[in-house]
């Protein structure tokens, strides 16, 4: 088997694995969200969704890039210096731990004056009980990104993506359940990464024991810290920027119209959140082989991959998006009748992350390409411009404006890696190949979506109608054109050859 048809094959059963486990994690998303609303509703909501917000755009800071450094170098170590895997995960590790208690404390501080400033303030006093969790989700971070780097991918996949989403809600419904209130929830929300980092741990010390051979003295003097502590620094700074891409618009909106629009535009995100199952799973898949392949200077490996990869995030990820827009009311229906006004957010954002798909996994060549400074400037500018039309359209169309402005961001941002991985490094990357697999998924959920509709109504008979439907025509078109679509490949067996 060619190295090419080996890349694919890999991809293939990667990704499958990590779509189950991606799929767990929106499923638990989606439930997190509506037992928020039916027990706090849009206000209570809200304010547990702020703080989470801010909780997680720390995080992005306090991990300090280690989990990315962590993707970037640890397959190039297995290639060629197995030596160096012992050390270098303990670093990493150890450098996230640090950051993040750090970041624990200044974060503290914040809280702290804005409880002085602003006494009996829901957010900070939900906020204030989980900040001490911030060093324990960075390791946590750090260590999955670890393994599934050196090759573990079902580990990484049952602790990150199936473990801590399914312990939240229960905590959240049972805190809530004993009169908790959001600070209780938040609380309850944070709880289940303490268990989760230990076995993300508890995994990379046994990797690093089976896959590393004794390391030689003088690890941090070595170039290796410094390589990893170069590409980490302005990674810092993207991570931050790209959970303010995320939570920013939640936390504006709050300040601007209040803890329930907060809490409608958080949750309604949250819905387009766990579309993203696909995304995630590739990218979970294709990190680490970017990296070897750019190690190597495979570009045709990579090239081949990317376009693989980039038809079947378009292909399998529109069906999702086509129903939540069609039925958008029908999605936030499980809410809560306060959250109805969610629906344009819904719908917006659903386009917004088709069109954003087309750029396929372009943000994970970049930054495995060892450019995360490039990254960090994108997200900056993204963020800005996010910034920028959140204060112009919020006061304008309300939380309808705040969509607009996430999806412009994120179609800037993907736009910006897309043309610097073409100039930078010569790879032939182009939304090209993301246009036939939007077409089939369209088109067979579209039609089906519009007819159900207009006959049956925006009901959930209609939902179910229009999926059952588009699902049969979708999966004969794929079946058809399985070749086009590169769909062979996920039938094809493992190789027994390394090469």
């Amino acid at each position: 088997m060619t190295r090419v048809a080996t890349e694919r094959g890999e991809l293939a059963r990667g990704g499958s694995l990590s779509f189950v486990g991606s799929a767990v994690s929106a499923a638990m998303g989606l439930i997190l969200i509506v037992v928020l609303g039916r027990t706090l509703g849009d206000a209570g909501s809200g304010v547990v969704l702020q703080a989470v917000g801010a909780f997680t755009i720390a995080l992005g800071v306090a991990r300090f890039g280690m989990d990315s450094a962590a993707i970037w170098i640890l397959p190039r170590q297995l290639e060629d210096a197995p030596e160096q895997l012992r050390p270098t995960g303990v670093f990493l590790v150890a450098v996230s731990a640090i950051a993040g208690l750090a970041c624990a404390g200044v974060l503290f501080l914040v809280v702290a004056l804005i409880e002085v400033r602003s006494p009996g303030d829901p957010v900070a006093a939900a906020l204030r009980p989980i900040l001490w969790f911030l060093p324990i989700a960075s390791v946590m971070l750090t260590a999955l990104s670890a393994t599934r780097a050196l090759g573990r991918i079902h580990s990484y996949v049952l602790v990150g993506s199936v473990l801590l989403p399914t312990l939240r809600p229960v905590a959240i419904a049972a805190a809530v359940g004993i009169g908790a209130g959001a600070v209780g929830a938040a609380f309850a929300w944070a709880l289940p990464l303490a268990p989760a980092a230990l076995a993300a741990v508890v995994i990379l010390m046994w990797q690093l024991r089976r896959l590393g051979s004794s390391a030689e003295p003088g690890f941090l003097r070595s170039s290796v810290p410094r390589r990893m502590l170069g590409y980490a620094v302005p990674r810092v700074l993207s991570s931050g920027l790209e959970q303010l891409l995320i939570w920013l618009a939640v936390i504006i909106v709050g300040a601007i119209a209040g803890p329930a629009a907060a809490g409608v535009y958080g949750s309604a995100s949250r819905f387009v959140a766990a579309g993203l199952i696909i995304d995630t799973a590739l990218r979970v898949v294709v990190s680490p082989m970017f990296s070897r392949m750019l190690h190597r200077e495979d570009a045709p490996a990579l090239e081949s991959v990317y376009r693989t990869a980039t038809i079947w995030l378009v292909l399998f990820s529109t069906p999702v998006y086509v129903l939540l827009s069609a039925f958008a009311a029908v999605a936030l229906s499980l809410l809560g009748d306060s959250f109805a006004d969610g629906r344009p957010v819904l719908i917006i954002m659903s386009i917004g992350s088709i069109v954003t798909f087309l750029a396929g996994n372009i943000h994970s060549v970049l930054l495995m390409s060892g450019r995360s400074g490039l990254a960090a400037l994108n997200k900056a500018i993204a963020v800005a411009t996010n910034v920028g039309l959140l204060y112009l359209l919020v006061p304008l169309w309300g939380i309808t404006g705040a969509a607009v402005a996430w999806a412009v961001a994120c179609a800037l941002d993907a736009a910006l890696a897309a043309v610097q991985v073409r100039t930078v490094l010569g790879l032939r990357v182009s939304p090209l190949p993301g246009l036939y697999p939007l077409f089939v998924a369209a088109v067979s959920f579209g039609l089906p979506a519009l007819l159900a509709n207009r006959f049956l109504g925006e009901s959930w008979v209609g939902l179910i109608s229009a999926g059952l439907v588009g699902g049969a025509v979708f999966l004969i078109w794929c079946r058809l054109d399985r070749g086009r679509l590169h769909l062979d490949e996920l039938r094809r067996r493992p190789s027994m050859s390394k090469e």
